[in-house]
């Protein structure tokens, strides 16, 4: 009899089941345009609660490692890969799933989903930086393709994803203004943020309109506060736009463009995106570490924002006694 090789990985055996650790059949030889990863982070984050209930389909059923996004090396190219080596320090967000999910040993991914990570760039930044990254990315090209000049609304600023909106839309010349708590006005003034307003206050839609010329609101606005689109809406111009993240988009009012972002996979874009995480132009907090042996608690403690950054599960030797929640 073959005993087919097995793996540690961290996730569920039904939808909407509890998270658990789990042992799962090792992933084979990759196909020609795929690469093997020995997994040695991955992130954590309220999107990996959206999987655990089948509420997002990323291409596999459980028994399901969860987790999409992760930092590793290498340890197997495809025959047709020529961009990767084995021992090829990377990072990726490999959704729709070939194998199983993040969560887990080794992982099978597509290599044009797959970035090499910069030297300068930490394990457990690069496994938690490609889905907000990505997500903040693309939901800035929605709402504003050009921002330089422009006024940028992030309401949900003091999240992980709002932050990197923030630095992202300041970088690219726009005025931000960003909506967080009093705690985090400190850190979203220091990722360029021109004015940070208490979303506490149920009037800060119109403080947004009377500090931009003319009382005209935002041109644009970007929505990473759950259940926060539609209040998002009143502060944007007339003919302005509006991407949100959180799957509540509202109904379009007053020629303002509203887009519903999912997060796509993009090895190119990420590839840019931890190149300027190296250069210090990009940053990202993590606020926990924790075992595999630990993934429930990461992900309810991410789900819940406890952590106050990115949440990470070490599969390697990276210390998480400093991170811990």
């Amino acid at each position: 009899m073959v005993v087919m090789p097995r793996m540690q990985a961290a996730g569920i055996d039904a939808f909407g089941g509890d998270v658990h650790v789990l042992e799962l059949p090792a992933p084979g030889a990759p196909a020609p345009d795929e690469v093997v990863i020995s997994v040695h982070a991955a992130g954590v984050g309220n999107w990996d609660e959206i999987v655990r209930v089948g509420d997002w389909e990323v291409g596999r059923r459980p028994p399901l490692a969860l987790g999409v996004e992760a930092a590793g090396v290498v340890v197997a190219p495809g025959d047709d890969v020529s961009s990767l080596a084995r021992g090829d320090e990377v990072l990726t967000h490999p959704v729709p799933l070939r194998h199983q999910g993040t969560w887990a040993e080794l992982l099978v991914a597509p290599a044009a989903l797959v970035a090499r990570k910069p030297a300068a760039v930490s394990w457990e930044t690069a496994a938690a930086l490609p889905v907000p990254a990505l997500t903040a990315d693309q939901a800035l090209s929605e709402a504003a393709p050009a921002p330089a000049g422009q006024w940028v609304l992030v309401h949900g600023a003091g999240g992980v994803t709002g932050g990197i909106v923030v630095q992202l839309a300041a970088a690219r010349g726009a005025t931000v203004i960003a909506t967080a708590g009093p705690s985090s006005e400190a850190r979203i003034c220091g990722y360029g943020a021109d004015v940070v307003l208490d979303y506490h206050d149920p009037e800060w839609p119109t403080r947004v309109r009377d500090a931009t010329p003319g009382g005209r609101g935002a041109a644009a606005a970007v929505n990473a506060a759950r259940g926060g689109a539609g209040t998002a809406l009143r502060a944007v111009a007339a003919d302005g736009r509006l991407a949100t993240i959180t799957g509540d988009p509202p109904p379009p009012e007053r020629g303002v463009t509203v887009a519903d972002v999912y997060v796509r996979a993009d090895g190119g874009r990420l590839a840019a995106l931890a190149e300027e995480v190296a250069k210090g132009l990009l940053s990202l907090h993590v606020g926990a570490i924790l075992p595999l042996a630990e993934a429930a608690t990461a992900l309810q403690g991410a789900v819940a924002g406890r952590a106050g950054g990115a949440t990470v599960l070490a599969l390697e030797a990276i210390s998480t006694e400093a991170a811990r929640p």
